[in-house]
């Protein structure tokens, strides 16, 4: 895949996390971005002159509604039961925030859009988890973005800074079960968050015109 050179801008939310971290750190030293700025709640021991901070607690997305500016957003923000346990602040953030903030990127006319979903993510399905996550999908494919990109990535691999007891549980046991996923069962084989953010910028600088990117097919294009 060749990249015709543009200087390019990207905003990120949640450049603190597991795909984020990688992703912020793949964007800071790659020549085709010249300017990136992140919204963050935590703090972040990284200074780059490409780099703009923005902390906010995103309570209020009216006041940094015209800082979200640029070429590109990645959203890659997600939460668990155990840190939301109360419903409407778990659907705020797996919900409410991002087709929140896609909708502000789309009015701030931001091309490019790519969001770190789920696998089997499904707006009808009975779990919030999954059932939020489709949902987004829906409402990024409604707002029609220039460049969209969903990734739908299974277990993720790496170094999280918060305990998940799920992936505790199903990573083991996806890693074993690793040889047997052959054809359509490949994208339920755990893959490394830095794979997910590679692909994620690949999304962005080779304007792929793919939509939907099952976790098998993030590895392909983490490769471009």
């Amino acid at each position: 895949l060749i990249y015709k050179f543009n200087v390019s801008s990207a905003v990120i939310f949640g450049a603190t996390g597991l795909v984020g971290s990688h992703l912020l750190k793949s964007l800071i030293n790659d020549d085709y971005y010249s300017r990136i700025k992140i919204f963050i709640r935590s703090e972040i021991n990284i200074t780059h002159s490409k780099l703009e901070i923005i902390n906010t607690d995103f309570k209020n997305l009216d006041n940094i509604k015209n800082q979200i500016n640029g070429d590109s957003c990645f959203f890659c923000i997600g939460t668990t039961k155990k840190n939301s346990p109360e419903k409407s602040e778990y659907q705020r953030i797996e919900l409410d925030l991002p087709k929140q903030i896609a909708q502000i990127c789309k009015s701030n006319s931001i091309k490019s859009f790519v969001y770190v979903s789920s696998g089997f993510a499904d707006p009808k399905n009975k779990g919030k988890y999954l059932r939020f996550k489709g949902l987004v999908e829906e409402e990024l494919k409604r707002l029609d973005f220039d460049n969209l990109g969903i990734l739908r990535p299974s277990f993720l691999l790496g170094d999280r800074k918060q305990f998940r007891v799920s992936e505790k549980i199903g990573i083991p046991i996806f890693k074993l079960l690793t040889p047997i996923f052959f054809g359509s069962l490949k994208k339920m084989r755990p893959i490394h968050s830095k794979l997910v953010a590679n692909a994620m910028s690949n999304i962005v600088k080779g304007k792929l015109n793919k939509i939907t990117y099952e976790s098998d097919e993030i590895v392909k294009i983490s490769q471009y």
